[in-house]
């Protein structure tokens, strides 16, 4: 009785396996196939991920890339002027401003989007030249009635020496604020040129975004048509059949 039960659970084993590697040979997949391909996914999402974070990386780099601060060229050549005391330290603020100027207009011919910006900044560092020759002259009005003024205490002549000192001061407050009025328009039109670069750009964004939504322009589309068939005008056409003759025999 104990051997007919062994033997039917032999054969129970022996159908079990048969039919398990009948199920393999079927396509059913094992277990191993199973967790390779559950790995493939799970890499191809690690890969997917990874590229998805660089890309957002590189973005955030290229909207933090710092943009050309062409506004503080004006600014400091007046800053310079204004701290200058003699005709020296005015002639090396001059050649400040006139290197700045030689910067700014190689610049104008490679930044295209700044070049309102760049000719706003061009004008106030040619103002300061202009300006510089002019503090010069003031300057040197200055020492003549500086050396007049100490004559006059030496012949005892008090009250015009008095009355030039007031002159002398009077002279050199004017030029004091004349040259605090420099910087409040230089800093006053860079603020401006700064807000005009910034509304150009975006409207420039936009238009670029609306013309890549709708596509090219019918202008554009008949350009390239244009381009595509002169080739083809030049090269392919054949010569036109001759008239027939008329036969004027009878």
């Amino acid at each position: 009785m104990s051997d007919i039960k062994v033997q039917a659970s032999a054969q129970g084993y022996a159908q079990e396996q048969a039919q398990a590697g009948q199920g393999s040979q079927n396509g059913t997949p094992s277990h191993l196939e199973t967790v390779a391909e559950k790995d493939s996914q799970t890499i191809q999402e690690m890969i997917k991920e990874s590229r998805e974070k660089m890309e957002r990386h590189r973005e955030q780099l290229e909207r933090i890339k710092t943009k050309p601060r062409y506004g503080d060229a004006p600014l400091e050549a007046y800053a310079r002027l204004a701290r200058a005391k003699n005709k020296s330290q005015v002639g090396m603020a001059a050649g400040y401003a006139r290197r700045r100027i030689a910067q700014l207009r190689a610049a104008l011919r490679t930044d295209s989007e700044n070049t309102e910006e760049i000719k706003a900044a061009l004008r106030q560092l040619e103002k300061a030249v202009s300006r510089a020759g002019k503090k010069k002259q003031d300057l040197q009005k200055e020492e003549l009635k500086e050396a007049r003024r100490e004559r006059l205490i030496e012949e005892e002549e008090r009250e015009r020496a008095q009355r030039l000192n007031q002159e002398l001061r009077r002279a050199k407050m004017l030029r004091f604020l004349r040259e605090r009025s420099y910087m409040h328009e230089a800093v006053i039109d860079g603020q401006q040129q700064k807000m005009l670069s910034a509304t150009r750009n975006e409207l420039r964004r936009q238009a670029q975004a609306l013309q890549g939504a709708l596509g090219p322009s019918p202008e554009y589309a008949a350009q390239q048509y244009a381009a595509a068939s002169a080739p083809e005008a030049a090269g392919g056409g054949e010569a036109a059949p001759a008239a027939p003759g008329v036969d004027m025999q009878v």
